[in-house]
């Protein structure tokens, strides 16, 4: 079964993402994005310390997504903890880091298979859930995912879908690197495909995403900042809005998307800043 979004927006058009780029607002949206980033690259600081920048973002971008799956802590009580496997909310923070620190070793294989790296990324958090680790879920096997409330498509559906949206990012094309982020995105939180941490997948496939595009290729403007910022029924609303299908939905979900970008840039732009001081 092919991509019901892309689909309803797009109809036969050979290049359904880059169909997407034309919705309204969303060029709007892509340009704000790239302003934002851009100011970001332009800081003086970038030019001597980014490997600095991009180590806080990677932390600062964990902290969000965590908060995201239900483990708001502190950024400094994720800053000075070693131990991630006590409870439930520390293996969420724990599993966040790890996908953080992972995402950058996958880049140039995420352009040849997809499907191999959303295999690892869960792997890589879900370490813990023996058989169920690293595969899509099955047929009567629960997902745990309780902070989504949109209806659990099956797993034959979930299967089809992931297949046809990695074809797409495999063929290449010209759309925006927001657009494919947040289709990204948007996808994974609607099939919720593994059994467990997909939103933590799905946060991370996007940074993915934007890093491997160019856009921001030292990784230092974490969406998943924004994303809590943004806050969970944000999120959801405009992540039903994309499940919807209809070009209104899923303009306004990339729009989300681009807005939590944009808000991740904010934030380093202030590490910038606290660094050119010597305060931070």
């Amino acid at each position: 079964m092919r991509n019901v979004v892309l689909m309803s927006t797009t109809g036969a058009t050979a290049d359904p993402l880059a169909a997407l780029g034309s919705l309204p607002g969303v060029a709007e949206s892509v340009e704000s994005v790239r302003k934002a980033v851009d100011r970001v690259y332009g800081h003086r600081v970038m030019r001597r310390r980014s490997n600095e920048i991009t180590s806080e973002a990677a932390l600062r971008g964990a902290r969000g997504s965590a908060a995201l799956s239900g483990a708001d802590w502190a950024l400094e009580e994720v800053r000075r903890r070693s131990d991630f496997g006590t409870d439930d909310e520390a293996r969420t923070v724990g599993a966040a880091l790890r996908l953080s620190a992972e995402a950058g070793q996958l880049l140039t294989i995420w352009r040849q298979s997809p499907l191999r790296v959303l295999a690892r990324l869960h792997l890589v958090a879900a370490a813990d859930r023996a058989d169920r680790v690293g595969r899509p879920r099955k047929d009567g096997e629960r997902v745990d995912e309780p902070l989504i409330g949109l209806p659990l498509p099956g797993s034959a559906e979930a299967h089809g879908r992931l297949e046809g949206l990695a074809e797409l990012i495999i063929a290449g094309g010209p759309a925006p690197a927001l657009v494919t982020a947040a289709v990204v995105h948007g996808e994974l939180l609607a099939l919720r495909p593994f059994t467990s941490h997909n939103g933590l997948l799905a946060r991370t496939a996007e940074r993915i995403v934007l890093v491997g595009s160019g856009l921001d290729p030292k990784s230092v403007c974490p969406a998943e900042v924004g994303h809590a910022e943004l806050g969970r029924e944000a999120c959801l609303t405009a992540l039903e809005g994309y499940a919807s299908g209809t070009p209104e939905g899923v303009a306004a979900w990339i729009a989300h998307c681009g807005r939590a970008v944009e808000l991740g840039a904010r934030e380093s732009m202030a590490v910038c800043e606290a660094l050119q001081r010597g305060a931070a």
